[in-house]
């Protein structure tokens, strides 16, 4: 089954199901070693990097980010 069928599917359940099943896949993390979490950041980054090469994500200053968080805190 494929990431995007396990979602397809995991977004049918009812919320507090998909609320449940978010927080067993948050805590499955928690057991990664070190290496696994670096290695995981690492592929991330490289995601990240071929997007931004091939135009499909963009990048903004850390300032704008910021100034956005901001606004949306109470």
């Amino acid at each position: 089954m494929t990431k995007e069928e396990v979602l397809r599917e995991a977004l049918r359940l009812e919320p507090s199901t998909r609320a449940r099943l978010a927080r067993e896949l948050l805590d499955s993390l928690d057991a990664l070693s070190d290496a696994e979490i670096e290695q995981l950041w690492l592929e991330e980054a490289a995601r990240r990097d071929v997007e931004l090469d091939e135009g499909t994500a963009s990048s903004s200053p850390a300032s704008e980010v910021l100034a956005r968080a901001r606004e949306r805190r109470p």
